[in-house]
């Protein structure tokens, strides 16, 4: 050991001829660490040295043959790094780069701290090894530098300050620092120069503008970036059988989702008959389509698939099953992956490439997917959402607001989750079927049980008492007979009360024939909002649900922590009450007692046919999706505000219009899109534009439901301007835009306005107690709620 050091010395000695004063300090305390740290480590590997340093440990832990391979990594890349010092030494020092390199270098090595332990000798190996790995970057980087001083080329890559790449300097910045962290870099030729990081930042990403010097045939930007193939017409399918060859197998989830595809098999053919009837001979463009179901990937874990058969949630399984349907039957393309390297493939990423993003054009027209995807196509092949980002689709069981949506401002103002902040416009979040012929609904009229309950709970923990269930659950049964579909292995599940006859957990069919003699559906309010109650509706069940005093949210429930949401739920099923309602859908208060003793008596003595909303029959989700598939895109740039000139532009038949954007509707409070005024092109057409002033502390999503119409977000550029002020005649002494997701709003009490300034924070959510937002509301289809009127 003391011999290296002394050949150390003179390594030392030698590189005083060419290194410059800081790059010997520099070097020079390195090195010194080092011969200091296996100057005391020597103690370790020497049976007569015990005791010899503070360090110092039996080398009976150590293995003869073991120490001895370690020791001799470590000479060897020590070897390597001296030889990397001779050779920087004899470069010219032409840039301080290297001296911020070795100087990284230095304190890497005296953060070393031996503990004795092999493990720790072998990461101190391992850490050598990427010192030499560093030390032959900062040598390719210095020769490629006096390289381009010589060429004269250096100047060509000044970081560019330019207005359309405000990111560009930052992330020259962080490429500077860390571009040794992930091998795709060095995969796409980044070297650790200037000009390297600045062409793979404008050719590879897009955050900088492209070189001037460089061919720029291929250079991707975020709206091309995709193949363009010719148009075909896409035509309805009603044979199930490639999609369910696609759907693949070797799960129970899997399973349970294609015997749900071929139960409904006619139900989907007929609404296929029905919609292209409806649709005449209109063009529907065929699309590429990528179906990626990250939940269930063994990547993400898939606790699901275990579940299935001993009652787990199947909510979600029923959602994608019935997307992938309708998406087949509407005649797409369709590429269905279940795993990362399926995904991989489909992509046409090389595998091992790290976090690389894709260079290629995207071979999709669009992807439809799910956080866990998300998380995938980031993680493992580098799908870069900044280009491609507008192709994707988000199955999102929950709902994901503006708020928590846009990173920066989810950090900055405790929005973020571990959900949210993928930066997407709010509509490429698509939040959550099976329908009877009239034969059936008098079959399951005659057949009806008038005193018979069936409970909404296949695992135990759904039954453990909670303060009041007990007693409502006695109430029920003194007026019906009380069956459940618990799961159990061998013994009945303690948690369920004697006098209820438990089914076990039953086939799909079974449960159907069940569900079709009961005359009640009842919940215990958890699971929110899944597709079991829309389902005993649809069989003539009349659904009885908890009305939450106070609502639930992330503030007072679990389950809701956490989500990218801020949403209060006032009801098991919110859709069920709000758009079914009575006599199907019954709400109370579960801890009242007379309350709901009440609704158990009205029930017995009402009579209900079999119902299911036409939005949640096949061929409503058909239209639906049609909709959204022909008439949004994201990836066309568009202006993320309208300004007042708008009123301007003239109308269609070129005169020019001098007027106001809105005007008052009849016998209403709100203003509509005037009629002379031009209509820019949008989906949903302005033509279904409501515009209403909200209260103070009221939501848009709240202020539009009270006048009967929906919220919708895709409107928010259209009000955001001073002309929706004026049209609402709302006084302003100061109009200034700023960000946050309450805004457009106005402040009655100091006449202040303030209107939106990131296009992405546009939220129907959210409210202040001292503000009012000025809401885009829209009226929609009877059965419909997804489209406007004119959407078709």
């Amino acid at each position: 050991m003391t011999g290296g050091c002394r050949d150390g010395g003179r390594m030392i000695r030698r590189c005083l001829l060419t290194f410059k004063p800081f790059r010997i300090f520099v070097v020079g305390v390195g090195f010194f660490s080092l011969c200091f740290l296996m100057t005391s480590l020597g103690g370790q590997f020497s049976a007569k040295r015990l005791g010899d340093s503070p360090f110092t440990i039996r080398t009976e832990v150590l293995g003869g043959v073991e120490s001895r391979g370690v020791l001799k990594k470590i000479s060897d890349m020590l070897e390597v790094i001296l030889k990397r010092m001779d050779t920087l030494s004899k470069l010219d020092n032409s840039s301080m780069v290297d001296a911020k390199r070795l100087e990284e270098l230095s304190s890497a090595i005296n953060r070393f701290q031996p503990a004795g332990l092999v493990e720790r000798i072998q990461a101190i190996a391992q850490n050598v090894s990427n010192m030499a790995v560093r030390m032959e970057q900062i040598l390719q980087t210095s020769m490629m530098q006096g390289r381009a001083l010589r060429d004269g080329t250096a100047s060509q890559c000044e970081v560019p300050r330019d207005s359309r790449f405000p990111e560009c300097p930052g992330k020259v910045d962080w490429m500077r620092a860390r571009w040794t962290s992930d091998p795709c870099y060095a995969f796409y030729g980044v070297d650790g120069s200037d000009c390297s990081f600045l062409i793979y930042l404008s050719e590879v990403e897009w955050f900088c503008p492209p070189l001037p010097w460089r061919n720029h045939t291929n250079t991707p930007t975020q709206h091309t970036q995709h193949i363009k193939s010719p148009k075909r017409q896409a035509a309805f399918r009603t044979d199930l059988s490639v999609l369910l060859d696609q759907v693949g197998g070797g799960k129970e989830s899997l399973s349970f989702m294609k015997r749900r595809i071929r139960r409904l098999a006619p139900q989907w053919a007929t609404a296929a008959n029905r919609l292209d009837v409806k649709l005449g001979q209109r063009w529907r463009d065929q699309k590429r389509i990528l179906i990626h179901v990250g939940f269930l990937t063994e990547e993400s874990g898939d606790v699901f698939s275990p579940k299935v058969l001993k009652g787990g949630p199947l909510g979600e399984m029923v959602q994608w099953a019935d997307i992938l349907t309708a998406l087949h039957v509407l005649g797409h393309n369709l590429k269905i992956s279940m795993s990362v390297k399926e995904l991989q493939g489909f992509l046409g990423v090389p595998p091992g490439r790290g976090s690389c993003p894709l260079t290629g054009p995207l071979p999709f027209d669009l992807i439809y997917t799910d956080y866990h995807g998300l998380q995938q196509m980031k993680q493992h092949m580098g799908l870069s959402l900044k280009k491609h980002k507008c192709h994707i689709r988000v199955i999102d069981t929950f709902g994901t607001e503006p708020a928590y949506n846009h990173e920066e401002y989810a950090t900055l103002h405790g929005y973020r989750t571990n959900w949210g902040y993928w930066n997407l416009n709010a509509r490429q979040y698509m939040t959550m079927f099976q329908e009877l012929n009239e034969t059936e609904k008098r079959s399951i009229q005659q057949n009806k049980v008038n005193n018979m309950a069936v409970v909404y709970g296949k695992e135990a923990s759904m039954w453990k008492l909670q303060q009041g269930k007990e007693s409502f659950l006695e109430i029920l049964h003194r007026y019906m007979e009380v069956h459940g579909t618990v799961y159990y292995e061998t013994q009945r599940p303690p948690e369920v009360p004697a006098f209820v006859k438990n089914h076990g957990l039953l086939p799909q069919h079974e449960l159907q024939q069940l569900l079709r003699k009961a005359k009640l559906f009842i919940g215990f309010g958890f699971p929110y909002e899944g597709p079991a109650p829309l389902e005993a509706i649809a069989n003539g069940c009349i659904f009885l649900q908890p009305k939450f005093q106070p609502p639930h949210s992330s503030l007072n429930h679990e389950f809701f922590r956490g989500k990218p949401t801020s949403r209060q739920v006032f009801s098991q099923h919110p859709y069920a009450e709000q758009y079914i309602g009575r006599p199907h859908v019954m709400t109370v208060d579960y801890n009242n007692s007379l309350q709901f003793e009440a609704a158990i008596q009205e029930i017995m003595r009402t009579k209900v046919e079999p119902y299911l909303p036409y939005e949640y029959t096949c061929e409503g989700m058909l239209e639906r999706l049609h909709a959204y598939i022909q008439h949004q895109d994201f990836c066309v740039p568009q202006p993320p505000f309208i300004s007042a000139n708008l009123s301007r532009l003239g109308s269609a038949s070129g005169s020019q219009v001098i007027g106001p954007l809105f005007v008052p509707l009849p016998n209403s409070t709100a203003l509509g899109w005037a009629s002379n005024a031009t209509a820019p092109t949008a989906w949903p057409p302005l033509s279904s534009l409501r515009l209403l002033v909200s209260q103070e502390g009221q939501s848009c999503v709240e202020a539009c439901q009270s006048a009967g119409w929906i919220c919708e977000p895709a409107h928010f550029p259209f009000i955001n301007n001073k002309d929706a002020l004026r049209g609402l005649e709302v006084q302003c002494e100061v109009v200034d835009s700023e960000i946050n997701h309450i805004l457009p709003a106005f402040s009655v009490m100091r006449r202040e306005c303030s209107l939106q300034r990131e296009p992405l924070l546009f939220s129907c959510a959210g409210h202040s107690p001292k503000y009012r937002r000025l809401c885009p509301c829209r009226d929609f289809l009877g059965g419909q709620v997804a489209l406007c009127r004119d959407c078709l």
